[in-house]
């Protein structure tokens, strides 16, 4: 590892820990969310980051992988995209401030940005929703094309976003995890709709739950992965079944 490595290395702490008591604590927790969740696969990953975002064993359950990139459509396709946009620098787009202050500043240097706060003539004039109305207007200014997309809060916002994608729009990736009791569930449906129609990798859960702590934790988990690529050697470009066979060989070798 070159000392360029070290320093990227020492600035990302999982979890958001600095100090070496929270970075126990934090290498502890994920220690206990192994013993129920697979540890085979890049989107095993993602599933254990959700359990330890909502502290339920059952949510690595509902976690949704669609969309493919230039390996396939296996299942960690959406993580292999995210992680590979993470080491290009591009965007981070989130739906709101809520999701953006939660996504990680460390290990990267993508720009963050937020929908929320563009658009305000839109809505004025048409009553949408400000996110979905922010999201439009980001839109046109290109700002979704090869970012990530991250929507913790607002399913109007996925909405949105999923009429760009028809329109043209190519995300790199999407996390979507809105949140409620009105439109979310059938949000993250359409956005898993035209991920597949599309070939745009993404990541949502089915149910009520989810939100942008769940949202920016998968996204920080993105970012974790493009630091291992870039810092322990972690080979991005595996599908998931050869992620696992290898993964199953180390074992059995006791490496």
């Amino acid at each position: 590892m070159t000392d360029s490595d070290q320093e990227f290395e020492n600035e990302y702490a999982d979890l958001g820990a600095t100090t070496q008591n929270a970075m126990d604590i934090a290498e502890t927790s994920m220690d206990i969310v192994r013993q129920f969740v697979p540890d085979e696969t890049l989107a095993d990953r993602i599933r254990q980051k959700s359990v330890h975002s909502m502290g339920d064993i059952e949510f690595q359950h509902l976690i949704e992988f669609s969309g493919s990139d230039e390996l396939g459509d296996d299942e960690d396709a959406p993580i292999r995209a995210g992680a590979r946009a993470v080491l290009e620098e591009s965007t981070i787009v989130t739906d709101i401030t809520m999701s953006k202050a939660g996504i990680t500043g460390r290990g990267h240097n993508c720009e963050k940005r937020k929908a929320i706060g563009n658009g305000a003539e839109l809505a004025k004039e048409t009553g949408m929703t400000r996110t979905a109305a922010s999201v439009l207007e980001l839109d046109k200014q290109g700002v979704y094309d090869g970012a990530i997309a991250t929507i913790g809060n607002a399913p109007t916002a996925a909405f949105a976003l999923a009429d760009c994608i028809e329109n043209g729009t190519r995300p790199a990736a999407i996390v979507a995890t809105p949140v409620g009791f009105v439109k979310a569930e059938e949000s993250r449906q359409r956005i898993r709709e035209v991920s597949e129609d599309y070939d745009i990798p993404a990541i949502t859960n089915v149910g009520r739950r989810g939100g942008s702590g769940l949202a920016a934790a998968l996204t920080n988990e993105l970012i974790h992965v493009a630091k291992d690529v870039r810092t322990d050697g972690l080979e991005l470009e595996l599908t998931a079944d050869e992620r696992a066979a290898r993964t199953t060989t180390d074992f059995e070798e006791g490496k």
